[in-house]
């Protein structure tokens, strides 16, 4: 993974693609703002649920709630996620 846990968070996202956006060809950077959003709310984290309801809370507000969708949409992200912090 990369050099700083913002750009591993990145790249995951990419790999996992919560928004199925990888298929259009979006560039690999695609999910970086939102795993800069993620990072900056860690003080929060304290369970792997906290880190999932984070990250939805975080693609609703960059997207829109349909385009994010329901929150266990990223049960599985959290859990990889939280191998990362």
């Amino acid at each position: 993974m990369g050099t700083d846990l913002a750009e591993d968070l990145a790249a995951l996202l990419y790999r996992v693609d919560p928004l199925g956006l990888v298929p259009i060809g979006v560039p690999a950077d695609e999910y970086r703002a939102e795993a800069e959003a993620i990072t900056r709310r860690l003080g929060e984290v304290r369970t792997v649920e906290d880190l999932e309801r984070i990250a939805h809370e975080e693609f609703v507000a960059w997207f829109s709630p349909e385009l994010a969708g329901a929150r266990d949409r990223y049960t599985a992200l959290a859990h990889e996620a939280w191998t990362l912090i």
